[in-house]
């Protein structure tokens, strides 16, 4: 064996020799590790608590019979679980019973309050128009033929007050019960009627016979009277409004012959109106006589305005399965007009026998109109 190889078996000893303790240091420290001696500073650890065992157990707020032992979403609704609580489950095992704790009720949302009788509100919606009020229409006609010589209210939309003149008539056949009256005044005022009691009678028939006439035909007292003071017939009759409010229909012209019964105006009291409106059948129920009723119309906007349902119709629209309900309103500034497009509500509220409950109304009548 030569220097050079008694060399390198030295170099490798100490090689085997470095790794071999090496290796016996870093197997030392493991096992040193995994069991370490007991020091006097060292706790027993603490015993798992109930506490801690039941926050194993995770559920959901919503549906606290979901127990399951890992975070996770709820089966039925999806909603992530919370541990739960000792006093979160069913209620001594009764699935129908659910028992939840401050912490579940509070992420639930649940509120608690003691049971008792209240009045259930219920909102009716409907939408309607605006019309006219019927009890306040007038149609202005011809009583006798004749020619129309003037109109006073010659355009559509003219406000009148009652007792103003609408129009001048002139008729041959007035003109001649005029004369009737005229002659029948004179002959009941002859001095020969006191010698004759049964003619004298028969005179003072003709005459009240020829005033009524003359009445029937649209003449007032005070033109009859006029008539009879002066001694004359009145060539032309004039015609009067019955009542206040707007003509919103004009049908004949200057020049224009009419008949009996010919229709020249029709005028409407605008001061009040009704609103019309729609029912389903299922409100029917909560609609009663009597409500008030809040409505907006679209040309006033943040407006309210008020009335009472004075009429449920008592058949249905086949067509629209709805049930028409008038409305009484009041308009004293004009702002309503009608075919006015309207939104309402009706606030009703139920009594323990489901009936439409009005305090206010107890013991009082009411009229449909």
């Amino acid at each position: 064996m030569t220097a050079h190889r008694r060399t390198r078996l030295l170099l490798a000893g100490a090689v085997l020799l470095l790794l071999a303790f090496a290796l016996g240091a870093l197997w030392g420290g493991r096992r040193g590790d995994s069991h370490p001696a007991p020091s006097a500073s060292t706790e027993a650890a603490p015993a798992p608590t109930a506490a801690a065992a039941a926050a194993e157990v995770w559920t959901c707020s919503m549906h606290p019979q979901v127990r399951q032992p890992k975070p996770g979403k709820c089966p039925i609704c999806a909603m992530d679980l919370i541990p739960a609580s000792g006093g979160d489950g069913p209620a001594d095992g009764d699935p129908s019973v659910a028992r939840l704790s401050a912490v579940a009720r509070a992420l639930a949302g649940v509120e608690v309050v003691p049971a008792e009788r209240r009045p259930v509100a219920v909102t009716v919606r409907l939408v309607g128009k605006v019309r006219y009020d019927e009890t306040r229409l007038a149609t202005i006609t011809a009583r006798v033929p004749g020619r129309v010589d003037r109109l006073y209210a010659d355009v559509t939309g003219t406000p009148i007050q009652a007792g103003e003149h609408l129009a001048e008539l002139y008729s041959p056949e007035l003109i001649a019960a005029q004369e009737e009256l005229l002659q029948a005044l004179r002959t009941a005022s002859s001095p020969d009627m006191a010698a004759a009691p049964s003619l004298a009678d028969a005179v003072r028939a003709t005459l009240e016979a020829s005033r009524e006439k003359l009445r029937l035909w649209g003449l007032t007292s005070e033109q009859i009277d006029g008539i009879e003071r002066h001694g004359r017939p009145l060539e032309h009759l004039t015609l009067n409004a019955p009542l206040s409010g707007v003509v919103i229909d004009k049908a004949v012209v200057e020049g224009a012959y009419v008949e009996t019964g010919t229709r020249l105006y029709t005028i409407a009291d605008l001061s009040r109106l009704w609103v019309v409106m729609d029912a389903y059948e299922s409100d029917l129920g909560f609609l009663r006589y009597g409500q008030e009723v809040v409505f907006s119309a679209e040309a006033w906007p943040g407006h309210v305005f008020r009335g009472r349902i004075a009429f449920i119709s008592p058949t249905l629209d086949a067509a629209t399965r709805t049930v028409p309900v008038r409305v009484n309103v009041e308009n004293p500034d004009g702002r309503l007009k009608p075919e006015m497009f309207v939104r309402a509500a009706v606030h009703a509220s139920l009594d323990a026998a489901g009936e439409v409950a009005r305090p206010d109304l107890a013991g009082k009548w009411l009229c449909s109109m």
